[in-house]
């Protein structure tokens, strides 16, 4: 979190980030570029340039398609997390200069104009095999435009989080798109398994990874589910047995499903405050993350709110809602009706045995 909104906040693990993924580009062009001199020799350098580039983007979009599930699956992923969006607008940049190349190659030099000659060269858009696949590319390519430029926090706050979210969502749409403006191009023009199966293996992976966040979110979710039950509930009160005090690690949370209300409930300090477990950033689990200098920070890209009111500490203004908790000897309850966002509540204290 930054307190201005700079155009990039420079940090030393930012500036690592970036050297790391500029020498992984590089190095993939140098190789991708050997490799082809040596079982292609007649390849013009334009056509290099166009599958050099067109590689390295698609395979940088799996990448980051793949990121968000592998931290779900595993925190040691978290570090690729925090500047994924340099990523994509690294990604972004290289398609360009893909899609570029290809206008100049194949469509500058007819009767009408690049963009024209785009859409028109090939009008066998009720054709399945033989789809204008380079049409299919153009739009993904504007998609990713339109989330490289609205990537930085500025955007996020002015376009408000849910637009924001729905607008960068749309990277599967992009995805579809890419993978049949690939497939497309390799039955009309490659005709190679190898690329085929490269493509295949990418899309098993993808949806490999989503489909197994999904089971295993399932079961946090069915395991945080609470219900009141006539020995647990707390009798002529609306509080709900949620766990034991010593189910949840000091300045660490755990999270509830109560009545349809995502809580993370956080022990620190001999107490206990519950929140609503979504970040008000891009809907990261707070759950996941932990108490730093008194505030819970999200584990995805580091906001923070005050457990006691749900609060951002100023400057910042962001807010999430707040639940009443009770301690019963080692039982605790919620109440899981929220209160507005930001409101302050009293920590419940966890009285010794």
């Amino acid at each position: 979190m930054s307190v201005i909104y700079d155009p990039v906040h420079w940090t030393p693990h930012k500036k690592l980030y970036d050297k790391l993924l500029l020498a992984f580009v590089g190095l993939y062009l140098v190789l991708f570029g050997a490799l082809e001199a040596l079982l292609h020799p007649q390849v013009t350098a334009e056509t290099l340039v166009i599958r050099a580039t067109g590689t390295l983007a698609f395979l940088m979009l799996h990448i980051i398609l793949c990121i968000g599930p592998l931290c779900r699956l595993d925190k040691r992923f978290l570090p690729l997390l925090y500047n994924r969006r340099h990523f994509g607008v690294t990604m972004f940049l290289v398609g360009l200069v893909h899609g570029i190349f290809n206008l100049v190659q194949f469509h500058s030099l007819g009767d009408v104009g690049p963009l024209v000659s785009l859409f028109v060269s090939n009008t066998h858009y009720g054709s399945l095999t033989r789809f204008p696949f380079q049409s299919l590319g153009f739009f993904a390519l504007i998609i990713l435009f339109l989330m490289a430029a609205t990537s930085h926090d500025f955007w996020l706050k002015n376009l408000t989080p849910p637009v924001w979210k729905s607008l960068h969502i749309s990277v599967y749409a992009a995805y579809a798109m890419l993978v049949m403006h690939v497939m497309l191009g390799v039955i009309q023009l490659e005709k190679s398994p190898v690329l085929i199966g490269l493509t295949g293996l990418g899309m098993f992976t993808v949806v490999g990874l989503h489909v197994a966040v999904a089971i295993k979110q399932g079961r946090k979710d069915k395991a945080a589910r609470r219900k009141p039950t006539t020995n647990n509930q707390q009798p002529t009160t609306n509080f709900i047995y949620a766990c034991e005090v010593a189910d949840i690690p000091d300045n660490r949370a755990k999270m509830l499903i109560i009545e349809g209300e995502n809580i993370a409930l956080f022990k620190y300090d001999g107490k206990l405050s519950a929140v609503h477990n979504l970040c008000k950033h891009q809907n990261g689990p707070l759950s996941e993350g932990k108490i730093i200098d008194g505030c819970i920070t999200c584990p995805w890209h580091g906001y923070q709110y005050r457990p006691e009111d749900g609060q951002s500490p100023p400057p910042f203004k962001e807010m999430v809602s707040t639940y009443d908790v009770r301690v019963e000897g080692s039982k605790v309850f919620v109440n899981p009706k929220p209160y507005p966002e930001g409101t302050a509540r009293p920590p419940a204290v966890i009285t010794a045995p």
